[in-house]
């Protein structure tokens, strides 16, 4: 109504999922396939496993978008060697916080590791062999769509013990098994404030206080408030200075996660 090289380093390995480039600067323009961007955060658990350490050579992250050949590079990369194994009994890294990348059909992120894999096997340290991820990469597949405006919470669980295979020779082969799981953690609102001739500031406010999102009104006086996460709201809309108009208020606005939430029109007089 009205009114990480240490673990926590490891950070950078999806850091760059918001700057990404292409592999030729004539598809920059075709990254994602759907207009506008989503935002993106990402923590890497791990299902633990029979070994001392599981080290990664970490030397690139690509993404791909459902559709489109080209493979996009993240844009910075902190490379090194990171042990699984510290993500284990509760412990994740925040891989990407809020990170904006753009809207559409995510397939894949390939992970590229460098030659320096090994693990650890009774105080023993040995390769770890990974001739495919050394090409073209681990690739963890999404196949998930990323709306515009909706933040979302990846987690990719790496499951060293189904991942790291002993072979016959006594050696040890990567075989990589993760799963990501997608969490739509924010919704959005949006709305029309009249007249349109006037620019006016909407803010969302949650109950708590805790979350304020602003934006102003575009020349059709339509306004949309994003990465809102799901609670209560109070809106307050700010007529532009100089006009002799009051500040309106609306109160109760409900946000749910991956949802818009449209509200009545405000209308100045």
């Amino acid at each position: 109504m009205m009114k990480k090289m240490n673990v926590k380093s490891v950070l950078a390995i999806f850091l760059g999922l918001v700057l990404f480039t292409s592999c030729s600067d004539d598809d920059d323009s075709s990254t994602g396939n759907s207009e506008g961007n989503a935002r993106m955060s990402v923590k890497l658990v791990d299902a633990p496993g029979d070994y001392e350490a599981v080290n990664i050579d970490v030397e690139d992250v690509v993404i791909k978008y459902e559709g489109d050949e080209a493979e996009y590079h993240v844009g910075e990369v902190n490379a090194g060697i990171y042990d699984l194994l510290e993500l284990t009994g509760g412990q994740s890294a925040n891989l990407a916080i809020d990170e904006e990348i753009p809207a559409g059909d995510i397939s894949q992120i390939r992970l590229v590791l460098g030659t320096e894999n090994t693990v650890v096997v009774d105080g023993e340290t040995m390769d770890l062999q990974t001739p495919s991820a050394q090409q073209s990469g681990l690739k963890i597949n999404l196949n998930e769509t990323l709306e515009d405006g909706i933040l979302y919470e990846y987690v990719l669980d790496f499951d060293v013990e189904a991942s790291v295979v002993e072979q016959g020779n006594g050696g040890y082969l990567l075989k990589p098994v993760i799963r990501a799981s997608k969490l739509a953690v924010t919704g959005i609102i949006s709305g029309t404030v009249t007249p349109s001739t006037m620019q006016t500031l909407v803010t969302a406010t949650s109950a708590d206080g805790n979350v304020v999102v602003s934006a102003y009104t575009d020349a059709n006086g339509n306004y949309t408030l994003y990465g809102l996460p799901e609670g209560s709201y109070t809106l307050t809309f700010t007529p532009e200075i100089g006009l002799d108009l009051d500040i309106q208020i609306l109160e109760n606005i409900g946000v749910d996660v991956e949802q818009t939430t449209t509200v009545e029109v405000v209308t100045f007089q």
